[in-house]
């Protein structure tokens, strides 16, 4: 899209049928696609939005999940869903490409649901779908955004008396101002710096895993699994929730709308640079705290690094260390409020007016401030990071990133029925679809149990 005013080429049906095809100017513009949707990157752009999005802080919830799955499970669970998303991502992308090449870019998930499935699955199941999948992410990173502000402030103040919710509401002030960024392309140079910070704090995170474990400070650990019977079942499945969640994205077409035609190829490289990181990281992460700390690991790692208020690390790394997760996570916040904000701007910004007039950013200030208000108001509420990430994976990672593209690519390639692809694309799916409706159940079971030991606007 660049400057230029969309076009039927470059829009789906969905929003193609607003312009009208016997006058040169049309009728009605999308200002969400105009003016968040800018098609100005390149695909190493494309791989700094993309491991941002994918290579987030909740990732140090993944020795907590190994803990749930044990050594061998775990190990194959992370590996497994590693290479399923890559391809995944890689087939929706295909997809992409295609209808581009037809003459049209598809430029949210929506609009490829809306073009392959039908209107109805794009208005009413995936749309919805993929907007609360992103705001609970949203929600999610307000919340460890302020426990790590908590955890730097309790480093400095063993005896303070500020709570969870206090610093929950500091970072998402930081997020309002950031938020008024106008447009995806315009986070390229921050999650340049994203990608750098994960890195820096996976490292540090792999370095005190390992330097406590082989420390006389270690704790005492087990690898044996957790919990008898049903409690062990829901903790496999919650656990498998998790880690899809970690390897979650569910924003690629909005993230591939951000690349400059023609777009053949791009996104592949920005996968390989993601993966890149995906699998350094994670597996560093994961391997590490959970051998550091065996099935004691906390829902963050980071929690074991102290016992009660004494670290056991020296205090400057642990706030270098939780600095670095703070200033990513921000950039993360940031890649997930996008969806919304193309929403947003469709419903309230004249897409006539130029992005930067009076007329569009008014509204723009005060829409995207209200939604980083709600979404710090329920962050403070509700403090359980850990289960929320296994609900938001089952309910929303799950179906965007296992099932819809494997359903996308057999319906618009129609491979054959003989053939390896169109099997291994079904199998999946299935397999990916009693996963998520068993997950949904673990994780809702798991957070009625925390609910009766914890309250809202608990201080955790």
């Amino acid at each position: 899209m660049a400057t230029v005013a969309p076009t039927s080429r470059n829009l789906s049906p969905a929003d193609a049928k607003e312009f009208t095809t016997t006058e040169p100017t049309p009728k009605k513009l999308d200002a969400g696609a105009l003016f968040v949707l800018k098609s100005r990157g390149s695909w190493l752009h494309c791989g700094y939005h993309l491991t941002t999005a994918i290579v987030a802080p909740a990732l140090l919830s993944l020795p907590f999940a190994l803990a749930l799955l044990g050594w061998k499970g775990g190990v194959a669970v992370l590996a497994l869903a590693g290479i399923i998303t890559f391809y995944s991502y890689n087939l929706l992308s295909l997809v992409l490409e295609y209808h581009a090449e037809l003459g049209h870019r598809q430029l949210r998930f929506r609009d490829m649901a809306h073009d392959i499935l039908g209107p109805g699955w794009g208005r009413y199941y995936v749309g919805p779908l993929q907007l609360g999948s992103c705001y609970g992410a949203v929600i999610a990173c307000t919340l460890l955004g302020g426990q790590s502000l908590k955890f730097i402030y309790l480093l400095a103040r063993p005896d303070g008396s500020m709570q969870l919710s206090h610093f929950i509401v500091i970072f998402g002030s930081f997020t309002l101002i950031l938020a008024q960024i106008p447009s995806f392309h315009s986070l390229r140079h921050i999650n340049l710096v994203s990608l750098i910070l994960c890195f820096a704090y996976c490292a540090c995170t792999t370095a005190g895993a390992i330097y406590i474990g082989n420390s006389h400070k270690a704790p005492p650990k087990s690898y044996s699994l957790a919990g008898v019977g049903i409690n062990r079942i829901f903790g496999f499945f919650n656990a498998i929730s998790i880690i899809c969640t970690t390897y979650g994205n569910g924003i690629i077409p909005e993230i591939q709308a951000t690349i400059a035609e023609p777009v053949k190829g791009k996104m592949f490289k920005g996968l390989l640079v993601c993966y890149t990181v995906v699998i350094s990281n994670y597996f560093s992460v994961g391997i590490s705290g959970y051998w550091a700390f065996g099935n004691q690991v906390d829902s963050s790692v980071l929690q074991n690094f102290m016992v009660g208020s004494n670290p056991l690390l020296p205090k400057w790394f642990l706030l270098m260390t939780n600095g670095f997760t703070v200033l990513q996570v921000a950039a993360c916040t940031l890649v997930y409020l996008q969806p919304s904000n193309v929403v947003l701007e469709r419903r309230f910004a004249d897409p006539k007016k130029g992005q930067l007039s009076a007329r569009n950013v008014v509204p723009r200030l005060i829409t995207r401030s209200l939604s980083v208000i709600i979404a710090t108001t329920f962050s403070a509420m509700l403090p359980f990071f850990g289960d929320i990430m296994a609900l938001f994976g089952a309910f929303g990672c799950i179906p965007l990133d296992f099932i819809l593209p494997m359903v996308f690519y057999n319906l618009t390639f129609k491979p054959s029925k003989k053939g390896l692809v169109f099997w291994v694309n079904t199998v999946i799916g299935v397999g990916s679809t009693g996963l998520s409706l068993i997950g949904a159940v673990a994780s809702v079971r798991q957070i009625i149990l925390d609910a009766r030991t914890y309250r809202l606007f608990a201080n955790m």
